[in-house]
């Protein structure tokens, strides 16, 4: 007798990521949402919104020069349901449509999220949605006072709520693309004050997380009284920002120095998993320094319960804490005056680990699919650079994106997608329950 599949939360959040980039690329392969009013090749659609859905920002085509208002449109909504999550859209429909909340939603709801408890899920959705269309907003008016005088008002008023909402999202996608050259991101606004201030402040802002937020909400300045969560969020964002700042301020010497400033801030702020950029990224253009400390801060990304990807700069605070009490001779793992769940630290370590396994496999998958690439001669760097891009839902580029065969755009999808879902999560949804095993004698094993 064929086993019934149970839909458990975490089946329900691929499958749901699954539909939104179905639907997503099925509406941009219509005629209407490219500009020249043909249907795209299907590659280009389905990895368009794949890269748009898990809110990375990696694109085979210009977004501004070949899809059409409808297409950015379309992009723009798979966008922000990437980015506030497919279970918080669901939850609200559910709420709207006056459908009672029961425990197996708000189930749903806290997997989706990572929620630690059940209790609080209608209030959470709430926050976020206000919260995001707060950010947002405010957002994109400011951004309208730079882009309305170089754009006009129609076009920089979609300019400034498509980059808002992308920023936010922690999603790369600009559409600046027919004014300033294709690929060219922000680069023409390198020093502004505007764009290397406003964009980073909303990526920080969409990077720290819904629990982070509420948190703040009701504690206000009061750090003392955060929970520990967001104590480590805060402390490792921050660190996270001022030593690559400084490190990039000290290497990008070849610039003026406001511009330099300013440019470097945005370069460290924008791979915690935005995508933009405001400095050409290939090595000719920039520091081999700042290209690795880019590839690093790729890996670590935002926070659990936000907008951005990456392994999540909680997870990197309970490994290092982890490290540091090995190092004290202390049995646990302590900060704050609190002890954290040895699960937690058990947890971070699985993550990590699946995280870099699926990350070597896909740098040894295009290092194979591009030996003999006649377009670009993709280089180890390179290859490194884009899966860490991928997997970390970054959407920066060395360049060798649109040069990319078939094989390479099927890895990079696939990156994509672990890294929104979460390659845990992705793992534990293809996994079907057993009867718990009996206890085996235990044996300790060399490690070191």
């Amino acid at each position: 007798m064929q086993r019934k599949i149970r839909m458990t939360p975490v089946r329900l959040l691929v499958l749901g990521y699954l539909s939104i980039i179905i639907v997503g690329t099925i509406l941009l392969l219509l005629p209407f949402s490219t500009q020249s009013g043909e249907s795209a090749p299907f590659m280009d659609a389905l990895f368009t919104a794949v890269s748009a859905s898990c809110v990375t920002g990696l694109v085979l085509r210009d977004t501004a020069v070949y899809w059409s208002t409808f297409g950015q449109i379309i992009l723009l909504i798979l966008i922000q349901m990437g980015g506030i999550g497919f279970m918080t859209v669901v939850f609200t429909l559910w709420k709207i449509g006056g459908k009672k909340i029961g425990l197996k939603e708000r189930t749903f709801m806290q997997e989706s999220v990572n929620a630690p408890n059940l209790s609080g899920m209608v209030r959470l959705t709430t926050t976020i949605l206000a919260g995001t269309m707060f950010f947002e907003i405010i957002g994109a008016f400011v951004l309208c006072f730079r882009f309305v005088p170089d754009l006009g008002w129609g076009q920089g008023i979609w300019t400034s709520v498509f980059l808002s909402v992308s920023a936010f999202c922690n999603a790369g996608f600009d559409i600046l693309g027919n004014k300033y050259g294709e690929f060219c991101s922000l680069t023409a606004y390198s020093g502004d004050p505007f764009i290397c201030i406003v964009i980073p402040l909303l990526i920080i802002v969409g990077g720290l997380g819904f629990f982070v937020w509420q948190d703040m909400k009701e504690n206000k300045l009061h750090f003392h009284h955060y929970t520990l969560h967001t104590k480590l969020v805060l402390i490792t964002t921050g660190i996270l920002i001022v030593i690559p700042w400084i490190i990039m301020i000290i290497a990008e010497s070849g610039l003026p120095w406001q511009e330099r400033i300013l440019s470097t801030f945005f370069t460290a702020v924008t791979p915690r998993t935005a995508g933009f950029n405001v400095l050409p990224m290939s090595p000719g253009n920039i520091r081999t320094v700042t290209v690795f400390i880019t590839i690093v801060l790729m890996f670590v990304g935002g926070s659990s319960g936000s907008t951005a990807g990456g392994i999540k700069t909680n997870t990197l605070a309970t490994l290092s804490l982890s490290l540091f009490s090995l190092l004290r001779g202390k049995r646990t793992v302590e900060c704050f005056g609190r002890r954290i769940d040895e699960e937690n630290v058990k947890n971070a370590a699985q993550f990590v680990t699946l995280y870099l396994l699926f990350a070597v496999i896909g740098i040894i998958l295009i290092c194979l699919f591009e030996q003999n690439n006649p377009l670009y001669d993709v280089t180890l760097s390179d290859a490194v650079f884009e899966v860490f891009s991928a997997i970390g839902t970054v959407g920066l580029t060395l360049g060798m994106t649109p040069f990319l065969s078939v094989g390479s755009e099927i890895v990079l999808a696939i990156l994509m997608f672990l890294g929104r879902c979460g390659c845990l999560t992705f793992l534990l949804a293809m996994r079907t329950p057993s009867a718990p095993a009996a206890i085996l004698p235990m044996e300790k094993v060399r490690i070191g």
